[in-house]
């Protein structure tokens, strides 16, 4: 990029404005974590729904000002994206400087809230669609190549290790690093228990693609509502979807921790 293009996004990091859209991001996903949280435990007691991004978005734009609510969210989520780009560009805002390793996760970050934007998108316009049979559907495609499978392959390896990487994060409590400010117990055992939960969550989801493949099944790869309710299908299911279902709230409500403490 051009100097004049960096200085342009060093100039947007510093406007109060888009730092507080970016921040209102976080808080999004906090709703979104705890709406699926809540879609969990209802599944822990025979009710149906879907736990995960779309269940959470259909949830929401089924209530009054729901739909307002997702236009909302659509903005929100493409600013923390576009905040995302400027430090995967310039560096964070308030660090002499980033290394590649944090500059990439930028990069990976922005790419991540682009498709949670999206799928806002569709849910806002009405034509919303459950990720499960979106996965399933994609998994089905690639699964008809043998480059297919080894692209799906790499993408199950790719989500176990971002799982993996969660729990470490939530167990040796590293997330204290993306914090303003001293960081009370409260706040780390919210850290601690919604990052090891969600982590444990997204591993699930990969290994389910991965057995969808060695099976040739792709109804398998569901993503996050597959492998929460497979988890539920587990002896002492019914307790294992409240304790998951409480984990992830805990995670939503860690995000509106982000939204005010989050290092920008």
């Amino acid at each position: 990029m051009t100097a004049s293009g960096t200085s342009s996004l060093s100039r947007m990091q510093r406007s109060t404005a888009f730092e507080r859209a970016a921040r209102a991001g976080h808080a999004v996903s906090g709703v979104l974590h705890l709406l699926i949280g809540w879609i969990t435990i209802r599944l822990a007691f025979g009710q149906g729904g879907n736990a995960d991004q779309s269940g959470a978005l259909a949830e929401l734009a089924s209530k009054p000002g729901g739909r307002a609510a997702l236009w909302v969210a659509v903005v929100a989520f493409v600013a923390l994206a576009l905040w995302r780009v400027t430090e995967a560009v310039v560096g964070k805002k308030r660090e002499s400087g980033s290394d590649t390793g944090d500059r990439l996760k930028a990069a990976a970050l922005a790419v991540v809230y682009l498709a949670f934007a999206w799928s806002a998108f569709g849910f806002a316009r009405g034509s919303g669609r459950s990720s499960g049979e979106q996965n399933a559907g994609i998994t089905a495609r690639l699964m008809q190549s043998t480059p297919g499978k080894g692209v799906l392959l790499i993408a199950a390896a790719v989500i176990v290790g971002v799982g993996v990487y969660h729990v470490y994060k939530g167990v040796s409590t590293n997330f204290r690093d993306d914090l303003d400010g001293p960081v009370g117990r409260g706040v780390t055992w919210l850290g601690i228990a919604g990052y090891t939960a969600k982590g444990i969550a997204l591993a699930g989801a990969g290994l389910l693609v991965a057995i969808a493949v060695f099976t040739s099944d792709p109804t398998k790869s569901t993503g996050l509502d597959g492998a929460v309710k497979t988890l539920g299908a587990q002896p002492y299911g019914q307790v294992l979807l409240v304790l998951a279902g409480v984990g992830i709230g805990l995670y939503g409500l860690y995000a509106f921790v982000l939204a005010r403490r989050a290092t920008m």
